[in-house]
């Protein structure tokens, strides 16, 4: 899981989030109003505004964005992480303790799990 995560508010231009998503390396921002989830950008959705004419440079991202994203919560395991990220098409999901972000998992970060794991077949 990552714990510092790439946020953003609902203003913030297409340009503006997707240069710090590049700079940071990572494929989505959480948007917040303060400390409440609003939505999530994904490279899905810059994808999605740039092949509808979206101006990068003048379109917010809360446009573009996935409102009230899907979350799980933080004592959650990854096969439970992998399972909703399977069933529900999705790449990054916010990690929740109640109504506190504590984080993001990815499929990369469960990748990564699954890399470091024993061999079940030993």
């Amino acid at each position: 899981m990552t714990q510092v995560v790439l946020t953003a508010e609902m203003g913030t231009t297409i340009a503006e989030t997707a240069s710090l998503m590049a700079q940071r390396r990572v494929g989505s921002a959480l948007v917040l109003d303060g400390r409440r989830l609003l939505g999530i950008f994904t490279e899905r959705d810059i994808v999605k505004a740039l092949s509808q004419d979206a101006s990068a440079t003048h379109q917010a991202i809360g446009h573009w964005m996935t409102r009230n994203p899907d979350t799980i919560p933080s004592d959650a395991t990854t096969d439970e992480a992998l399972r909703l990220m399977l069933d529900g098409g999705f790449r990054h999901l916010p990690v929740m303790d109640g109504d506190r972000l504590v984080g993001m998992i990815s499929m990369r970060d469960l990748s990564r799990v699954q890399a470091q794991a024993p061999s079940r077949r030993e």
